[in-house]
């Protein structure tokens, strides 16, 4: 399990305030996605507690690819509609979920997690990718984490050049 860096507030908000202000930071001047995912995921893994995987799947013929992550190794290929990611991208909404083992379809890629966020990335109108990050813990994860996750996905939205990674 994941401890939290001392740099970083214990409350949630204010972590995620610095969480921004350090990723702007690291994306500017950078197009380049398989960085900037890679950085990002750096970032969360160091700031976020509790948490025992962090990375991106992205769109690729119809599926989900893994991308860059922090963690134990991962599924590779993830099925549109399968698992809490592939229902991310086949609902295009964020999925958080309280208890994988409770979660229809869920796809066990480490069994030690217990609580799962995933939020559509999009460009264009269009999803491209997810940010997936597992937990644990049950209900790790809540409404501070969905905001502060989407503002995380809204600041690579616009600082990536997607072009880049077709």
């Amino acid at each position: 399990m994941q401890e939290m860096n001392s740099i970083y507030p214990t409350d949630k908000k204010e972590c995620y305030k610095l969480i921004h202000t350090q990723l702007k930071s690291l994306l500017e001047d950078e197009p380049y996605v398989i960085p900037n995912l890679s950085n990002t995921s750096a970032l969360l893994n160091d700031a976020l507690t509790d948490i025992n995987w962090v990375g991106f799947y992205l769109l690729h013929n119809n599926e989900l690819l893994l991308g860059p992550f922090q963690g134990k190794t991962a599924c590779v290929h993830i099925p549109i509609g399968k698992g809490v990611c592939g229902t991310a991208v086949l609902k295009d909404e964020l999925q958080l979920v309280k208890d994988v083992h409770e979660f229809p379809g869920h796809i066990a890629c480490d069994s030690a997690s217990r609580s799962e966020i995933v939020i559509p990335v999009h460009h264009n109108g269009q999803i491209i990718g997810v940010l997936d990050i597992d937990s644990p813990s049950t209900s790790r994860f809540d409404s501070v984490d969905q905001e502060g996750l989407l503002k995380v996905v809204n600041i690579l939205e616009d600082a990536c050049d997607w072009s880049t990674v077709r």
